[in-house]
């Protein structure tokens, strides 16, 4: 059965249910550590990203002066 309550009594209670959602932060902490997440990923990601082409660098130069016979290897 449905319960007619007065409009009165329904504004009193949106406005309590609004002030408690509001003050609710329960779930601010979850977004919290995943936009962390995202920063710290996306910063390895980057870091990742260029220290593989330097890596790749220096083993080039390290097999070219493995190879070289000449004794030009610095």
């Amino acid at each position: 059965m449905l319960e007619m309550v007065s409009a009165e009594k329904r504004g009193l209670t949106m406005t309590k249910f609004l002030k408690n959602f509001a003050a609710d932060e329960s779930g601010a902490s979850a977004a919290e550590y995943a936009l962390i997440l995202a920063i710290v990923g996306t910063g390895i990601a980057a870091a990742a990203f260029a220290l593989g082409g330097a890596i790749g660098d220096a083993m080039s130069d390290a097999v070219l002066c493995i190879e070289s016979t000449d004794g030009t290897c610095t």
